[in-house]
């Protein structure tokens, strides 16, 4: 710099000022370089973790440029594993939307070097790869220790950071969405959290997207393939306290599994449990400020193994307004008596989860005709069965072996007047010795390999305490009846098997779960009450209504976005209109079930209460009862 003549003087205050200039710039640097060294560097998680508590972090993958538009695809296919927080150019270093005066060579604590796909090495600085970095794009996604301050503001223990421990992570059996040359099975990370701050733990991460969202599983790991909570493949263990339920969210460490079954060439990711921290504040939405769509509630659905299952507030409340609406009792019998709140719920949320679902029904209470069997149960079987078939469940329905011919024939009567669209295979059981209930359940005989994971009863005539069938006027009809009962009680000691009763009197399969309530307030309770429970019991003024019942929730509950997100582990598989608009074909109407009792009076099914051979249902008259409820039923569902 060349300056303009000035005394001697003044020349020393000008050079004065022009170096405290410069040494304040390099002091600011200085400070700015080791503030992010001090808080990046060589500390352990939970000391990086209180450094910048509620700031979200990132996992890093760091890949070459041809390989980059596929792995951004494999993101968006996999957002809540892989939520993409940033892309960088090729040969960035920085990460000006994330971090000021970042540099991913120096920033993670440590770093995994990969040549094709194998872990050579974990170092803790990249600055020695700068010449292959020239060449390379890396990726910032989302980190679950994003939401960690969010799930202690909503009350819910961190078990790992009060442990002073890694999150632990473990691979699972659930495949991503394959994007180009990237595909891996999601990796998750589990926090344990007490059963009565499940819900919390749901909403407060769902409003965090880009921190993974809200849980993908809660309860048994096995059923996400992982055999030991224990041998976590990436972090360290983490102890649960008593009373605690295993939480799954997804994890970025799925990234670490894409690079490894892609292959290339050379890659870097950070060290699982050493993540980027970024300047940003991480989003939070409390519970209190949710939308009733937003909220979750969550619901145990099984002991064996334990499953929790999650909806939404506003699909709950629609479902329980089903469930009142079928306990209407124009009959007057005091069934109110055995209803149960959210048994249809937990029961749609178990058929929800299932792959194959097995139905039985038949109620030969008018013993002295021929056939024995009444209009109430089958028209409700093939409404479930519709449903669950355009869920792509697969359905079978089980019968007594005397009617099996006739049963066949209504089914195959169903599909051609368009009641159902393809036909439910129509079986029936009997028993050869002790275990033929368990090979029937069963491949081989084996426990661990069941061939149905949930059986439905609806009105289907149940085992009293003295071994009878009963109809509600006390006469036994054991002799017209085959013991599919063995299948209901051998299925309560076979783990990962959930059964449901549906019945309006209690004499039903199933409906042992109210035995008490049957004994103390139904006629003839005491000698018909069911002596076989389910693990839910759906009570109904008429048995039909509470097949309707499910196939109206089955509905509600697929087009929750909550739900659906968590039934599908929280991978990108979006809801089609074509999905919906096969759906709502399925649910029942008003048509369809009228034709189904023409299907039933054509082969002398006959009104329980009546034995009418006409359009009646436990005597009351289609039109207008069954009619009137059908239709509310459709506008409660599709509100």
């Amino acid at each position: 710099m060349i300056l303009p003549y000035k005394t001697h003087r003044e020349n020393n205050i000008m050079y004065g000022l022009i170096n405290l200039v410069f040494i304040l710039g390099l002091l600011k640097c200085a400070t700015n370089f080791l503030c992010r060294a001090v808080r990046l560097k060589g500390l352990k998680y939970s000391t990086r973790a209180k450094m910048k508590p509620g700031y979200q972090q990132a996992n890093v993958v760091i890949l070459h440029k041809d390989l980059a538009d596929d792995f951004e695809a494999f993101c968006r296919a996999n957002s809540s594993p892989l939520p993409l927080l940033y892309r960088s150019k090729c040969g960035e270093w920085s990460c000006g939307p994330l971090a000021t005066g970042s540099d991913i060579r120096e920033d993670c604590p440590g770093y995994c070097v990969f040549e094709n796909g194998v872990l050579m090495k974990k170092v803790a600085s990249l600055s020695s790869y700068t010449p292959q970095l020239q060449d390379m794009v890396t990726f910032y996604l989302g980190c679950s220790f994003g939401f960690e301050s969010a799930l202690k503001a909503a009350g819910v223990p961190v078990r790992n950071v009060e442990q002073g421990k890694n999150v632990s992570m473990y691979k699972t059996s659930v495949a991503c969405i394959r994007a180009g040359q990237f595909h891996c099975p999601m990796v998750v990370s589990m926090r344990p959290v007490p059963e009565d701050k499940l819900d919390n733990a749901a909403q407060s991460t769902h409003g965090i997207p880009l921190a993974h969202g809200g849980p993908v599983h809660i309860g048994d790991p096995k059923l996400l393939g992982i055999q030991d909570l224990s041998q976590p493949d990436y972090g360290d263990p983490v102890k649960q306290c008593p009373g605690d339920v295993p939480v799954f969210w997804a994890c970025g460490v799925t990234g670490v599994e894409a690079v490894q079954s892609c292959k290339p060439a050379l890659a870097f990711t950070h060290s699982p449990g050493c993540m980027f921290i970024t300047d940003q504040k991480a989003e939070t939405i409390s519970p209190l400020t949710l939308e009733p769509a937003q909220c979750h509630l969550s619901f145990c659905i099984s002991q064996n193994p334990q499953h929790y299952s999650i909806a939404s507030k506003r699909a709950v409340q629609q479902i329980r307004a089903i469930e009142e609406l079928v306990v209407e009792d124009p009959g007057s019998r005091g069934i109110r008596a055995l209803f149960l709140q959210d048994e249809l719920l937990k029961a749609c949320l178990s058929l929800s989860h299932s792959s194959s679902v097995l139905i039985t029904t038949g109620f030969p209470t008018h013993y002295m005709h021929n056939p024995p069997e009444e209009t109430d149960g089958p028209p409700g079987a093939i409404a479930m069965a519709a449903m669950l078939q355009a869920l792509r469940k697969e359905v079978v329905i089980v019968t007594d072996g005397r009617a099996l011919e006739m049963n066949q024939h209504i089914m195959r009567d169903a599909v051609k007047k368009g009641v159902i669209k393809t036909a439910v295979p129509v079986i029936s059981f009997q028993s050869n010795g002790p275990d033929s209930a368990l090979h029937f359940l069963c491949h081989d005989g084996d426990p661990t390999k069941p061939r149905f994971d949930h059986l439905v009863a609806i009105e289907r005539s149940g085992r009293a305490t003295d071994g009878n069938y009963y109809n509600m006027r006390g006469v036994n009809i054991k002799h017209l009846v085959d013991p599919i009962d063995d299948l209901f009680t051998t299925a309560s000691t076979i783990a990962g098997i959930t059964t449901t009763g549906i019945g309006d009197g209690g004499n039903e399969l199933g409906m042992g779960k109210v035995k008490a309530a049957v004994k103390a307030y139904m006629p003839n309770g005491n000698l018909i009450a069911c002596d076989v429970a389910a693990d839910f019991a759906i009570t109904a003024g008429v048995s039909n209504w509470g097949g309707y019942a499910v196939a109206c929730a089955l509905y509600v509950l697929n087009l929750c976005p909550i739900h659906w997100r968590y039934l599908h582990s929280g991978l990108g598989l979006s809801l089609t209109p074509d999905q919906q608009s096969l759906w709502m074909a399925c649910l029942p109407t008003v048509a369809k079930e009228e034709e189904m009792l023409h299907i039933l009076v054509k082969y002398g099914v006959r009104s329980g209460k009546t034995a009418n051979l006409g359009l009646e249902v436990d005597g009351l008259t289609f039109h207008p009862y069954h009619s009137d409820i059908i239709q509310q039923l459709r506008n409660l569902t599709l509100a």
